[in-house]
């Protein structure tokens, strides 16, 4: 069988990671999200989601990521994956974008990029929600507004799935996922 990547894509507070886990319970992947990669270096410098983090700290976990993708590159082929991030219109985000795609051609894997979106002012109210403490994600919705207005959201791709997460339930996000993917578990 055919491995599948899922790219999950979409401003902090959009629910990457819950559709992810959600996702991940309907199939059987594993749950890459960005905060796997982040974390080993967020939270051992302290990041709490509301003072900004150094450019230094965030080549640190570039690193760490990089690492990660290595290693999802080498995944058995019975190894399905989902990885979720936050892509900008700076070059990066064009880039990581790519990265996750040919790192699931290398893998004979069929790819399907996700893009979750939602209303700032959903965004915003999501932000404070004490579960993002423990990942050190961003919560402050003023910090929020800065970087969608400086940074923006990359435009979706023209084979990416779009589904407005404050519309649906993450479980109904997932099984609308798998449904427009094609593929049944």
């Amino acid at each position: 069988m055919t491995p599948f990547v899922w790219h999950l894509v979409g401003p902090p507070g959009s629910g990457k990671r819950t559709v992810g886990l959600h996702l991940a319970r309907l199939t059987g992947a594993v749950l890459l999200d960005n905060h796997l990669f982040n974390d080993a270096v967020f939270k051992p410098y302290g990041a709490d989601g509301l003072r900004p983090i150094p450019a230094e700290i965030h080549a640190l976990a570039a690193r760490v990521r990089e690492a990660g993708l290595e290693a999802a590159r080498l995944a058995p082929p019975d190894v399905n994956q989902i990885f979720t991030s936050y892509l900008t219109n700076r070059p990066s985000g064009p880039a990581a974008l790519q990265r996750v795609r040919v790192l699931a051609a290398q893998r004979g894997a069929t790819y399907l990029p996700v893009w979750l979106e939602c209303s700032v002012e959903e965004l915003a109210r999501r932000l404070p929600l004490p579960e993002r403490l423990e990942r050190a994600k961003m919560r402050d919705p003023q910090q929020l507004r800065e970087t969608l207005a400086s940074a923006g959201m990359l435009a979706p791709p023209r084979d990416a799935v779009r589904i407005d997460t404050a519309a649906l339930s993450p479980a109904d996000s997932a099984l609308l996922i798998v449904y427009q993917g094609g593929h049944l578990f």
